[in-house]
């Protein structure tokens, strides 16, 4: 699930963000698995949430491992999409 959240989530980064960098941080915390892409580009759409499927499918995914995503604008500029999946869901 995470390698397929990541996936999509440069997906979007490629199509939509015209971002210069693009970071993907994979780390171990106790019990779980948190996943960070983030993006120097436009951010969020002014207009309003995204109208593909995306960002809901990356959120299905996550919470089909009993897992969080987080997506959404930068204060700092940018996008991001975090999720965090339990460890064990890797079994």
């Amino acid at each position: 699930s995470a390698y397929r959240i990541v996936q999509e989530a440069l997906t979007n980064v490629r199509r939509h963000s015209g971002a210069r960098r693009t970071r993907v941080l994979v780390r171990f915390e106790p019990g779980d698995l948190v996943v960070e892409v983030t993006d120097d580009g436009r951010g969020a759409h002014p207009a309003g949430p995204a109208r593909g499927n995306g960002l809901v499918g990356m959120g299905e995914r996550a919470r089909l491992c009993g897992g969080v995503l987080r997506a959404g604008a930068r204060d700092e500029g940018g996008f991001e999409v975090a999720v965090r999946l339990p460890a064990g869901a890797a079994r």
